[in-house]
């Protein structure tokens, strides 16, 4: 952790909605005007689309049935924490993109499904955001959580999540339902060792949680909206939460235990503005302190 060079990270599985997270905090930096370079996890992978097809072909041919983006052998979960380590020191570091699709590939210069090559942070950055698979991971040989100011992590509840998933990669990826849930299967060995315990580790996770039936989430013709769920808020310290406050903004919301507050899903933007912008405005003010 780091007082001059905070770092903040949301952790969620592939198809949790750690993008739409991602976004509020965006509007926050841009409205109080601070200069937050952003880290997507992706670009952490230890292999390309390419590699990493091959690589499960091989783990699956040796026995491997479970090789997956969720577990450490397919990242470089080492090369993470240095960049996190670094930044806290010095608010340097090294980074690198991964091409989603063609629009990015145009703006980035490289083929989809590729990396770009690895570059210096710019300079004069105010904080580290990270949005990934591993913001707080632990394991024997790494501790990345320690080096994160802010741990946020993004967890539907886990019928949602495979709906969120599903659709996705039916739609952008062309994927058939039997080959997404199989890509589920293949990394839930990974998803319970080191994705779950994560959760453990963070400051703040939200949780949706829908009032539609999703028991069969195989057969879903949608995604339940936020409008059909309720948010699941968890404080990992309840101390210096204003909570009044926050049951007075987020109508219709209540508290469930004494560190967990639940309001309608559609609050979800509201809430993240409300409970993120004094967190983010502390770590400034002890940046600035520290200056």
């Amino acid at each position: 952790m780091s007082i001059k060079h905070p770092i903040i990270a949301i952790t969620g599985s592939s198809g949790a909605g750690t993008t739409s997270v991602t976004h509020s905090f965006q509007h926050i930096f841009r409205r109080e005007k601070i200069n937050a370079e952003i880290i997507g996890g992706d670009s952490f992978h230890r292999y390309n689309r390419a590699e990493m097809t091959q690589k499960m072909a091989e783990e699956e041919a040796a026995g491997n049935h479970h090789f997956s983006h969720f577990g450490p052998d397919a990242n470089l979960l080492g090369e993470l924490e240095d960049l996190f380590r670094e930044y806290g020191e010095t608010g340097q570091g090294k980074r690198r993109h991964y091409i989603h699709d063609n629009e990015e590939a145009a703006r980035l210069g490289a083929a989809p499904g590729t990396f770009t090559e690895w570059e210096a942070l710019p300079d004069n950055t105010d904080m580290l955001f990270y949005e990934g698979l591993h913001g707080a991971a632990l394991t024997d040989e790494i501790d990345i959580a320690r080096h994160v100011d802010l741990r946020v992590g993004v967890v539907p509840i886990i019928n949602l999540e495979w709906i969120q998933k599903i659709h996705r990669d039916k739609a952008v990826r062309g994927y058939s339902t039997e080959a997404v849930m199989d890509t589920i299967l293949r990394r839930m060995p990974d998803y319970i060792n080191y994705i779950c315990p994560q959760f453990s580790r963070t400051h703040v996770n939200f949780q949706r949680v829908p009032t539609v039936d999703t028991s069969n989430p195989l057969i879903a013709n949608d995604i339940p909206t936020l409008d059909e769920s309720f948010l699941v808020i968890r404080f990992d310290d309840p101390r210096g939460i204003d909570f009044p406050y926050l049951l007075s903004m987020l109508h219709d919301s209540f508290m469930s235990r004494p560190n967990i507050i639940v309001c309608p899903g559609g609050k979800m933007g509201l809430a993240m503005q409300i409970i993120f912008t004094p967190m983010i405005m502390q770590l400034m003010d002890r940046k600035r302190r520290a200056r």
